[in-house]
Formats: structure tokens, C-alpha cells, sequence
């Protein structure tokens, strides 16, 4: 839920506008801040698109002090891909990396979620909780039953995040019926530490924001790393169950539903 007389609003991309401001905050944050590249990357336009753009749904977080002119109104935003949009489409971007045979045959509404990102001026705020917030009324109201996609560590030497890499594969790793696993040709096993070497601690500071997000609720990974090195990063496939979903978290996103209607 917003704040009453708040200047941001969380919502669907409504015109090409919406599109092109996402997409820019999508280059400025991945490719001229992470240093991303590949044929997504238009460095004459300073945007960061591709095929699956027209066919995902967008939620953006939007500064409503700014001119939509400018393409500087979206500070923050989220892709996401309907199960049976991606079936129509021929496939999800995730296929690229990892084989989703699991869940394609557990018959459940699925989600893809990608290009999460917020404005680096308003990390530390209320941005992603908003984001997250609009990311669960949309999968109340589309009965989504999982939640996929890639999330990264940044840069492809494993040695630096070799910690967090194996306290995923020892305490996160998906059930059988869902796990999803890495493509061989950029395969990165996680199972980098023994386990009675691992170190909780060290591990959450290596870890990004977005995928501790998803382990508080209750998220889990999918089997290897895969070394994505268009993108300058690391990614693991992280899936959430949202009839597995806490009951604190589960009882949050039901009553905030249930205020909506």
C-alpha cells in the first residue's frame, strides 16, 4: 500500500512512454552501472530491450514529480511474463539458461520475473518494498502458484561469491519436482565451500539484496549457477512456491489483498 499524498506510484505500463523510461533505467543500471552488454544494449539510445519486451508485462515504480517526457519518471521496475504468454511466445527468457522441464510439467500458473531494478538515487528507500508490493497484488489477482527467474551476482568470477554460492546450494536448493538446472555450456556448480566450512554470516554479506529478499520468503534456487558473460554477472534461477510461502509473509499479502476489494 502507498502513503496517502505519496509522489510515487506503482503500476502497469500504460504507453510507449512507460516502456522507454523502464528501458532506460534498465541501460543506465545494467549495462553504464554493471557494465552489461550484448545485443540488448542500444548505446545510441541509451536503452536496454529486447524480443520478450513486447510480451511481458510491465510494473514500474514511478516518480510522479517528473516530466514523462524526459523518460526519467520510472525510478523503478520489474518484468514479468505470464506462463501462458510465454507458452504463446514460444518460450521464456530464462529458457536461455536453464532447462525449465520442471516446471513446465508441474502443470502450475507460472510467473517469470526479470530486469528487476530501481534507480540508484533511490536504493535505501521505500522503492523496492513498493515494488514488491505491486509485484504481489499482481500475483493475487492472476493466481499465480510460481514465481521464477534469474537473479545475478555481479561480475563472473565465482571466487569472490563462492560463500553465498554455497550456502544456496546447502540450504536453498529447490525441491526435486522444481528444480530447474543450468545449461552445461555455462554451468557453474555451487557447491564451492565444504560444508562444515560454511559461514552464515559471510555468506548474507555476499549476498544481493533482491535474492535475500526472496530467501525470507521462502524462496529457493535452482540447481547450478550459470555464468552470463554478456551481462557482466552470475545468475541462479530462484523459484518461489507461493503455497509454500511463510505464513507470516502468506497472511501479509492476503490481508493486503483482501483491503484492496
Amino acid at each position: 500500500m502507498i502513503p496517502e499524498n505519496t509522489h510515487f506510484q506503482i503500476r502497469l505500463a500504460s504507453c510507449e512512454q512507460d516502456l522507454l523510461a523502464a528501458q532506460r533505467l534498465r541501460y543506465c543500471v545494467f549495462v553504464e552501472e554493471l557494465g552489461g552488454s550484448g545485443p540488448s544494449a542500444d548505446h545510441k539510445g541509451r536503452f536496454e530491450r529486447d524480443e520478450f519486451d513486447d510480451v511481458n508485462d510491465h510494473l514500474i515504480l514511478v516518480d510522479t514529480r517528473r516530466n514523462p517526457k524526459e523518460l526519467d519518471h520510472v525510478i523503478g521496475a520489474y518484468r514479468l511474463l505470464k506462463g501462458d504468454a510465454a507458452e504463446k511466445f514460444g518460450r521464456f527468457y530464462s529458457d536461455a539458461e536453464y532447462d525449465l522441464g520442471p516446471l513446465r510439467k508441474s502443470g502450475r500458473r507460472l510467473l517469470e520475473l526479470g530486469r528487476s531494478c530501481v534507480s540508484a538515487e533511490f536504493r535505501g528507500s521505500a522503492a523496492m518494498f513498493l515494488l514488491w508490493n505491486g509485484l504481489a497484488e499482481y500475483v493475487l489477482n492472476n493466481g499465480i502458484e510460481v514465481l521464477f527467474g534469474v537473479a545475478s551476482f555481479h561480475g563472473t568470477d565465482v571466487e569472490p561469491i563462492k560463500m553465498p554460492l554455497s550456502w544456496l546450494q546447502a540450504h536453498h536448493l529447490a525441491p526435486e519436482a522444481l528444480r530447474v538446472r543450468a545449461h552445461p555450456a555455462s554451468y557453474q556448480r555451487m557447491d564451492l565451500v565444504p560444508r562444515d566450512l560454511l559461514d552464515r554470516h559471510a555468506a548474507m554479506l555476499g549476498m544481493p539484496a533482491l535474492i535475500k529478499a526472496y530467501l525470507r520468503l521462502g524462496g529457493f534456487v535452482g540447481d547450478g549457477a550459470y555464468v552470463d558473460r554478456g551481462f557482466n554477472t552470475t545468475d541462479v534461477c530462484l523459484l518461489m512456491d507461493t503455497a509454500a510461502m511463510s505464513a507470516r509473509h502468506k497472511g501479509f499479502y492476503t490481508r493486503k489483498h483482501e483491503a484492496k476489494v
